[in-house]
């Protein structure tokens, strides 16, 4: 039994202070919840600062990105070395606004991915199509490519340490989302892509989020489906309430 992983990707929201007081409200409201896995993703700059009010918690710490060198003269990059000197244990990798607005390509996400699973990080592996791609009925084909190009090279053993986040691009931020049948679609394609390209075990105990305009209303239906196994959350995780709230109805 996959148990539910719920993340939550605050973007670039949150001073230090504001940082500091969201994730204390859900250390105070989820210190003794066990029945999901709990990640949050704040800015580089509240990295620090989170982590020391959950170090000893249910709650683990993770970057919204990484570079894929490890070192050197790239400037506006953050290495491996440096999230994971500020507690980090997941990383977001090709998240869609990575890809829109700052030209990420499969490449250079597979590159993310591998470094990632060398420093022993666990990779939050975002795929997802377009509005105009899924009503050009090219959903499948998009997230073939995506998978293709993100997990080169990959053996069984590191698609085992990833998680993968299904996120269509037409429901982040927008306030739409995805149908449960429309999301577990998808979620049962990428099941089977694993299970052609690696193993059926592989499959099974690989967890896939669905992500696009989660909130406590719609966290249960999607949680139904066969191979919806959490969520990544964006807007609904800047709000403790509304983020524990997904937390707590994920299990249910």
């Amino acid at each position: 039994m996959r148990k539910p992983l719920i993340a939550g990707n605050w973007k670039m929201h949150k001073t230090i202070n504001e940082a500091v007081e969201l994730v204390s409200a859900l250390k105070r409201e989820l210190f003794d919840f066990n029945q999901a896995d709990i990640v949050v993703c704040p800015p580089f700059t509240a990295l620090d600062n989170v982590h020391e009010i959950i170090m000893d918690t249910n709650i683990k710490l993770g970057a919204q990105n990484l570079f894929y060198q490890k070192q050197g003269a790239f400037t506006g990059e953050v290495s491996p070395a440096m999230i994971k000197d500020c507690g980090c244990e997941y990383a977001i990798i090709g998240h869609s606004e990575r890809r829109k607005y700052f030209g990420e390509t499969d490449t250079m996400v597979n590159k993310r991915i591998q470094v990632a699973l060398e420093e022993g990080f666990t990779p939050i592996f975002c795929v997802g199509e377009t509005l105009e791609e899924r009503e050009n009925n090219k959903t499948i084909e998009v997230i073939d490519i995506q998978l293709k190009g993100g997990l080169e090279n990959m053996k069984e053993e590191d698609i085992l340490k990833i998680v993968i986040a299904y996120e269509p691009v037409w429901a982040i931020g927008t306030g739409k989302t995805a149908t449960p049948r429309q999301a577990e679609e998808v979620h049962m394609f990428i099941r089977k892509w694993i299970e052609e390209h690696y193993s059926s075990s592989c499959a099974s105990m690989l967890r896939i989020l669905y992500g696009g305009s989660v909130k406590a209303e719609n966290i249960k239906d999607l949680m139904k489906q066969e191979n919806i196994d959490g969520a990544l959350v964006g807007g609904a995780s800047l709000n403790a309430d509304a983020f524990v709230s997904i937390v707590k109805n994920s299990s249910n």
